[in-house]
């Protein structure tokens, strides 16, 4: 019989180390998102990490922003942006303060909340679609910009959390290139997931978008 995820949430220390570190150790981690509506969990299989101003492919490559303002603040933060006009992705703040670096997470398991989830995604024919990708996972949380700067270490009244969970073993993570970046980061290798586990995205490369005349 396997061992029942630990419910201990992560303290600040556990992301105040750089987000090459921090993110392959998030990999079966458990992210608890409070809702009015109830909670959902979510086990964490896929993420990628960004190193801020060292990093062409990150949002704080070019400096702070009103839009990126949260990658400078404490770590154990939540960044949470709006892409495309059209979805909203959740990345947790890592390193120390002013580094700018974090891990996007990109896709996941519903193990509580799965009701809740499908709710908000009712173009998943399956429960592994649920967040498999960074803006359907945000989509089944419930995750917006008013989460943006959510300290994460706050405790049981923060809507947003992360309990020890799981740890993945280091021989079960598969690295590879970040999904859709463009650019010189485009083939850094800073994508990390559990080996086939079915909840994981397909990984894409970068296609530019096309501009409307």
């Amino acid at each position: 019989m396997s061992a029942r995820p630990d419910r201990t949430p992560l303290t600040r220390d556990f992301y105040d180390r750089p987000a090459l570190t921090v993110a392959p150790d998030l990999l079966g981690r458990i992210l608890v998102r409070r809702t009015a509506e109830g909670p959902i969990e979510l086990r964490i299989t896929e993420v990628e990490a960004y190193e801020g101003q060292a990093d062409p492919g990150s949002h704080a490559y070019r400096g702070r922003t009103a839009r990126n303002a949260s990658m400078f603040g404490p770590p154990g933060h939540a960044y949470v942006y709006f892409i495309y006009g059209m979805w909203f992705s959740l990345n947790l703040v890592c390193g120390p303060e002013h580094t700018a670096s974090g891990v996007l997470l990109r896709a996941g398991e519903i193990t509580v909340g799965a009701d809740l989830a499908a709710k908000r995604r009712l173009s998943a024919k399956q429960a592994r679609e649920l967040a498999k990708g960074p803006a359907r996972l945000a989509a089944a949380l419930d995750v917006d910009r008013s989460l943006d700067g959510t300290d994460l270490c706050a405790g049981p009244d923060s809507p947003l959390s992360v309990l020890t969970g799981t740890p993945t073993p280091p021989d079960l993570v598969s690295i590879g290139p970040r999904t859709g970046v463009s650019g010189d980061g485009a083939d850094h290798p800073y994508r990390f997931w559990i080996t086939h586990d079915p909840t994981v995205s397909p990984y894409r490369a970068h296609t530019p978008r096309r501009r409307s005349t």
